[in-house]
C-alpha cells in the first residue's frame, strides 16, 4: 500500500540564495505597490461615476490598500531578516508531499519520523 505524507524542504543559505530571495521579495513589494496605486485609481474612478455611498466605496478600497501595505511591511521585515541571516544556516522552504510504500510488519513510528529534503543553490544535497 502507498501513503502520502508531508516532507519538510529546507534551504541552506548562500550568497546566491540570499540574492534570489531578496529579488523575489523586492518583486513582490513592487507588485503590491502597483496594486495600491491601481486601487487608488479605481477608487477615484468609481467615486466620480457614482454620487452615492462614497464613504462605503472609500472604506472598502482603504481596507484593501491597508491589507496590501501590511504585506509590504511583512516583506520588508523579511528582507531585514535576510540581511542578518548568516551564510550556511538552514531555513524552511515549505513542504512537499511524498509517496511512501508501506507493508504489514513495518515500524509505524519509523515511517512517520520527521523527514526533510535539504537544498543548496537549487541542488538537493540531502534527503533524510
Amino acid at each position: 500500500m502507498k501513503i502520502i505524507r508531508k516532507v519538510a524542504v529546507k534551504q541552506i543559505v548562500t550568497d546566491q540564495s540570499k540574492a534570489k530571495l531578496r529579488q523575489e521579495y523586492d518583486l513582490k513589494i513592487f507588485k503590491l505597490e502597483q496594486e495600491c496605486q491601481q486601487l487608488l485609481f479605481e477608487q477615484k474612478k468609481l467615486e466620480q461615476r457614482t454620487a452615492k455611498k462614497k464613504a462605503d466605496i472609500s472604506a472598502k478600497f482603504q481596507k484593501e490598500i491597508a491589507n496590501r501595505k501590511d504585506h509590504i511591511k511583512w516583506y520588508k521585515y523579511k528582507i531585514e531578516q535576510l540581511d542578518i541571516l548568516p551564510i550556511g544556516n538552514e531555513i524552511s522552504d515549505g513542504e512537499v508531499e511524498a509517496m511512501i510504500d508501506i507493508e504489514e510488519g513495518m515500524n509505524w513510528d519509523h515511517i512517520m519520523e520527521q523527514r526533510s529534503i535539504v537544498i543548496k543553490d537549487g541542488i538537493i544535497t540531502k534527503i533524510t
